[in-house]
């Protein structure tokens, strides 16, 4: 019985359903909530097929464990659920990703100061993350791959003119920086992490819970750079 429900729950969780206490499928949570046995269950069933399992505000929500060639997508995939050809265009993608997350999250000790975000903001937190890392690329203790990288994804963010035209402010295209952000965010939202009304982008419930997480458990390389990026300036303030 108890494996019967932690199949529907975790059958429901893959197919994208909503399990919430007050919401989709309120039975399933109360299952999984409540019953110790269906807990472990859907817990090993998870682990086994490598995916993460997210509890957050009465809800449950899975995503990809690393290097999952069945849930999650690979790089060339990545590239072309994007739009995108260049494996330097994807990793400015995943930078991108990164100061979207920081608009609302620094840690998951924040809670989000706002309620949306625009491209144009999302812009100016890149513009001035990467201007912030290659100046202080020699503070950061960077391996030589990973300065590379942040140069590469510096060079063709800075290539890239803010329009292309006035007629393209808002069209997806790899050939301006909004229209590379508005790539990403149209990506966001096809995987049912952001909502855009008129130009802003809410993001929903889902992601919030990826937030959150991803700086509790997994941050990564990246997250390890920026926090270090984000030290250097702060030392050299204090010697001003």
């Amino acid at each position: 019985m108890a494996l019967e429900k932690a199949l529907d729950i975790v059958s429901a969780l893959i197919n994208g359903e909503e399990i919430r206490r007050n919401g989709g499928n309120a039975g399933l949570y109360e299952e999984f909530a409540l019953g110790t046995q269906v807990y472990d269950e859907v817990k090993l069933i998870l682990k086994k097929l490598n995916l993460d399992l997210y509890e957050y505000r009465d809800g449950l929500y899975i995503t990809a464990g690393d290097n999952n060639q069945i849930f999650g997508y690979t790089n060339e995939e990545l590239k072309r659920e994007l739009g995108i050809k260049r494996n330097r265009e994807l990793y400015l993608c995943y930078f991108i990703i990164y100061q979207i997350m920081t608009c609302f999250y620094k840690d998951s000790t924040n809670r989000p100061g706002q309620e949306y975000v625009r491209s144009d903001q999302v812009i100016q937190s890149v513009d001035q993350a990467l201007a912030s890392v290659i100046r202080d690329l020699k503070e950061l203790s960077l391996d030589e791959v990973e300065e590379n990288s942040f140069k590469e994804i510096a060079m063709v963010w800075e290539d890239m003119p803010l329009v292309q035209t006035e007629d393209a402010l808002t069209r997806a295209s790899r050939g301006s920086k909004s229209g590379f952000v508005k790539l990403v965010f149209n990506f966001l939202v096809t995987q049912e992490l952001f909502l855009e009304t008129e130009g802003r982008y809410y993001p929903k419930v889902r992601f919030r819970a990826l937030m959150e997480h991803y700086y509790d458990e997994h941050k990564g390389r990246l997250y390890e750079i920026m926090r270090g990026e984000s030290d250097a300036a702060d030392k050299q303030n204090q010697g001003k």
